[in-house]
């Protein structure tokens, strides 16, 4: 799909004061085996017989198209800099799949092609999923020095039981030789941590955490195992899946456990020592603009006048074919104005501490009124705190999210 780039510039039905900060997100999608809880885009190399037909014959081979697919994202990045021209990007998120599969040359590769395009702030915060597989785990210093500033480490649980019930391909072992790994090649790290688990129990859990808080991790993403759509465990649901009520002790444990280690619950579900905050996702949050790239990808960017979305072609090769023929995107639409108040809602009560209620008119164009029914609704029901400066989620706000939440929504009525 070409996008007609003088149509974007013209006048519409919102006035942005200003665009609001802009982050890029890299999406690697291979991995070496889909997990049954995971419904993100990727694709497990090995059996990935669909994408090698589609590739150049001369990239195609047992190993993953590495090269071909730098290619087609500094295509792809090229062909969609008209949108974003000349604005500073503050944060670059390398995500997949298992980023770490491709080797530290690539990604250095990758990031000097978007430093070569794009003005990255010399701050810029450069974050790389891996998984704790001795493969990826041998690589990390090499990361580092290839610019990556900040590792997210998925390791979803320590407990050798519990990790092959959810299907991960590593061990606890392995995950706490990566854990240690991280930490010294990296100043800011995070680790992925999962709870709810099959057969899990609350002093299981507990062990889980505090293996990872004795690793003193700067970052800790904690993750409720929910059964997604189109995923092998909504086929079939793993047995053992703790109540409901036994996840909430398990969240209140992980809470308290936490802030009495340092860790900060600043969002739903990230706590962080102080200064190590993922500005990333934070800049989400905050309904900040991201560039996607690669396959799949997801984009929101703003104009003068108009928010757009945009989704990249999901099958990695047919996504290189794409990209290399600068026509990347397979979806684009523009966000109406009945649904940017739940858009940025969606986001900002997210965040623990709130947001600046400026900040609405700011980053969507509209007036506060757009909102003033559910902020009264959320206000009444004790969900929300509304001041002259700023709204945040109260506790019960916080403990009732989804509730809170749907006032927001544009058929939402008492």
């Amino acid at each position: 799909m070409k996008l007609d780039i003088g149509h974007l510039m013209r006048p519409g039905t919102l006035t942005l004061p200003a665009l609001p900060p802009l982050s890029v997100y890299v999406h690697l999608p291979w991995c070496l085996k889909k997990c049954p809880y995971c419904d993100f885009n990727s694709h497990e190399w090995r059996t990935a017989t669909s994408t090698a037909a589609l590739i150049p014959v001369q990239a195609a081979s047992p190993s993953m198209p590495e090269a071909a697919y730098l290619d087609a994202l500094c295509a792809d990045l090229e062909s969609s800099l008209p949108l974003v021209w000349g604005r500073p990007v503050h944060s670059l998120f390398i995500g997949g799949g298992t980023p770490s599969l491709f080797s530290p040359s690539g990604i250095a590769r990758l990031i000097s092609d978007l430093r070569a395009r794009l003005p990255l702030v010399p701050d810029c915060e450069i974050t790389l999923e891996a998984n704790p597989g001795t493969f990826e785990t041998d690589r990390f210093h090499a990361y580092r020095q290839a610019g990556v500033t900040r590792l997210s480490v998925g390791v979803q649980s320590f407990d050798d039981q519990h990790l092959k019930a959810i299907g991960r391909v590593h061990d606890g072992a392995q995950a706490l030789a990566a854990v240690r790994e991280a930490s010294v090649a990296f100043d800011t790290f995070n680790i992925d941590l999962m709870y709810a688990l099959p057969g899990q129990q609350q002093d299981d859990l507990k062990r889980d955490l505090s293996t990872a808080l004795e690793l003193k991790p700067s970052h800790l993403s904690i993750y409720h195992l929910t059964i997604e759509p189109n995923t092998l465990f909504a086929k079939h649901a793993p047995p053992g899946l703790p109540q409901e009520d036994q996840a909430y002790d398990m969240l209140d444990a992980i809470i308290g456990e936490t802030e009495r280690q340092g860790l900060q619950r600043y969002e739903v579900s990230a706590f962080a020592k102080e200064g190590h905050r993922c500005w990333h996702n934070t800049n989400y949050w905050q309904f900040g603009d991201y560039l996607g790239l690669g396959a799949g990808a997801h984009s929101k960017i703003s104009f003068a006048h108009r928010i757009c979305r945009m989704v990249r072609h999901r099958e990695p090769g047919l996504y290189m074919q794409k990209a290399m023929a600068e026509d990347a995107v397979a979806q684009f639409e523009e966000v109406s104005r009945s649904q940017l108040p739940f858009e940025f809602m969606l986001n900002a009560l997210r965040l623990k501490e709130g947001v600046p209620i400026a900040a609405f008119m700011e980053r969507t164009g509209m007036p506060l009124s757009a909102i003033e029914p559910g902020l009264q609704k959320a206000q009444a029901r004790g969900l929300l705190s509304v001041d002259h400066a700023c709204m945040r989620p109260t506790e019960k706000g916080f403990d009732f999210l989804s509730d809170l939440q749907a006032l927001f929504l544009p058929d939402s009525a008492e």
